[in-house]
């Protein structure tokens, strides 16, 4: 395995957890607004009529043939927080993204988003 040098390019793919169990499949990515690098994923979670959008961190992930691995556990993965398949991530609930995974997290120094779809 190797770290994505375009993580973008694996979407569709599927996304699995450390111990190669699979969490769902690749939506799109966040960049981080302060150095328009990676540093989430959204990943395709649920059944066919009830499907949702949660966050994870690209720190770490790796791919494989078909597939691109996180660092997290697929139980914290699918209870993070979500938004509907065709929604977009409120600036407020940002802060509750980076919570979830006990990472620190602070707004531009303007206020501004932390986070952008790529």
């Amino acid at each position: 395995m190797f770290e994505a040098d375009n993580i973008r390019n694996w979407r569709g793919h599927d996304v699995v957890d450390p111990d190669s169990h699979k969490i769902g499949t690749l939506e799109a990515v966040y960049v981080d607004t302060a150095t328009d690098r990676p540093a989430f994923a959204t990943v395709t979670v649920g059944m066919p009529t009830r499907r949702r959008l949660v966050f994870v961190p690209l720190a770490g992930a790796t791919v494989g043939p078909g597939y691109l691995k996180v660092t997290h556990p697929k139980n914290q993965v699918k209870g993070a927080p979500a938004i509907d398949t065709d929604g977009e991530l409120p600036a407020e609930d940002e802060a509750a993204v980076f919570s979830h995974y006990e990472l620190s997290y602070q707004p531009g120094m303007g206020g501004e988003r932390r986070l952008a779809r790529r």
